[in-house]
């Protein structure tokens, strides 16, 4: 059997390499990324794939029985595009199973992540492959600067308000996705994935209260103030769009879903908000 894994240089596509080889032979792995020669130190065979170069999938996929298609990190709708040349050349080359990364309720999230989330769902289906989806939940290393923040200023401020969302760690989504490319019977599943329970801002500031020793409170703030929150920290005005309207979805309570499937397929309960937070603040 041959596992291709695109995106190996991404956060999520490495780590997904390192738990498929806790699985399988790495004469079973080989990566599709943009850039080889960044990807060597991962001890697997390397192809050099672009999403945006078409011709260059069809030997990036060449021999793959099983495909993770890891979403582009491009937000915009280009992406659908760069996700319809990676399908159309799996079918070319015959692979007989796409597992793609997707979003939590991604055909009916208002989030704006699900708008090229939905419409690559829909291209899977109708491909004819055997396809599972993984409909990821938060991360929980989204909030690494919330938890900076907080404990400069002492408060846990977002403008998602009582909102809940049931984040793991990117590690526990990725050895997720390896267990279902070396496992079987996954074929044409949809697996929402994410913790057992949910946790709201409040939770957020208990947990660091607990953590640190000090209270910690939790503020509720607007669309605009965080605009500004996010402006003054630095981060570009793309990833604060995304970032605002992610938070707009889950006040909406658009991640507000608890799975147990994350927990049936790496065989353990993920790491729980608290047991994180702790880790992070020592």
């Amino acid at each position: 059997m041959t596992i291709v894994v695109t995106g190996a240089n991404g956060q999520l596509g490495r780590l997904v390499v390192e738990h498929l080889l806790k699985r399988v032979d790495k004469s079973e792995v080989a990566v599709s990324v943009r850039e080889p020669a960044k990807a060597r130190d991962l001890g697997v065979d390397v192809r050099h794939g672009d999403f945006d170069r078409p011709e260059t999938l069809d030997a990036a996929f060449a021999g793959a029985d099983k495909l993770l298609l890891v979403s582009t990190g491009d937000a915009s709708d280009h992406r659908v595009t760069q996700h319809r040349n990676a399908i159309d050349a799996a079918k070319r080359a015959g692979v007989r199973h796409l597992v793609y990364t997707s979003l939590t309720k991604a055909d009916t999230s208002g989030m704006l992540l699900a708008r090229t989330h939905a419409p690559t769902e829909e291209l899977v289906k109708a491909s004819g492959l055997t396809y599972t989806n993984l409909r990821n939940n938060w991360y929980l290393e989204n909030n690494l600067g919330t938890i900076a923040a907080a404990l400069a200023t002492g408060t846990v401020a977002s403008s998602a308000g009582d909102g809940r969302t049931a984040p793991v760690t990117r590690s526990e989504y990725a050895e997720a996705a390896a267990a279902v490319l070396a496992g079987d019977g996954h074929e044409n599943a949809i697996y929402e994935l994410g913790a057992p329970v949910s946790y709201s801002g409040t939770d957020w500031a208990a947990a660091l209260t607990e953590a640190t020793g000090r209270e910690i409170t939790f503020t509720a703030i607007t669309d605009e103030q965080a605009v500004e929150q996010f402006t003054a920290a630095g981060l570009p005005a793309p990833v604060i769009e995304v970032l605002v309207d992610s938070n707009r979805a889950i006040a909406g309570g658009d991640l507000d879903l608890p799975s147990p499937e994350l927990t049936k397929l790496i065989g353990r309960e993920p790491v729980t908000l608290r047991e994180w937070i702790a880790t992070q603040v020592a």
